[in-house]
């Protein structure tokens, strides 16, 4: 595990879905009705609550758009809350993709504090069928976090858990820059 900001922030590689945190960011597709990667995965261990929860949002608000995100309650996770953050597809880079990627951890990053939430875990949002370049990923969220950590109290916690051996390298690679 890799820590920095005094243990504000961790970097640890593992199973987002088994860990035990306040919140667990889940990287959604806009449907928020599951999807495959860690969408899929954090659907399946939180059960059919977390389904019913994001239908209920659906209902009210329609879809969730890239670069905003919404909360839930956990299911069976062990966790309180679901914070759905919806990635951008990466196009090349030109469209808008690392605002829109830096938007969804400052989203979720509110809606933690919002709620209450110490202990916050961040998959690597868009970096699957997405397709966003690990690395540059991996820099926009360190850059993001750290940023909203320097200027709030909470979350006291950021967990960046790679469940990649590619996304643990490049999280390595930019805290060791």
């Amino acid at each position: 595990m890799l820590s920095a900001m005094s243990g504000r922030m961790l970097v640890k590689q593992g199973d987002i879905t088994q860990l035990t945190v306040d919140a667990i960011v889940n990287a959604a597709n806009s449907s928020l009705l599951g999807g495959s990667g860690v969408d899929g995965a954090i659907h399946r261990a939180a059960g059919p609550a977390l389904l019913e929860a994001c239908m209920a949002i659906r209902a009210r608000q329609g879809s969730c758009l890239p670069g905003h995100a919404v909360i839930t309650p956990a299911g069976q996770l062990r966790a309180n809350h679901v914070i759905h953050a919806v990635g951008p597809v990466w196009q090349g880079g030109d469209r808008g993709e690392p605002g829109l990627l830096a938007s969804c951890y400052m989203r979720s990053l509110e809606l933690a504090a919002a709620h209450g939430d110490q202990s916050v875990a961040f998959p690597a949002i868009s970096c699957g069928v997405y397709r966003f370049p690990v690395m540059h990923a991996a820099q926009i969220a360190t850059r993001t976090v750290m940023d909203w950590l320097r200027d709030h109290p909470q979350p006291k916690t950021v967990l960046f858990c790679c469940f990649t051996d590619e996304v643990w390298a490049a999280y390595r690679s930019v805290w060791d820059a």
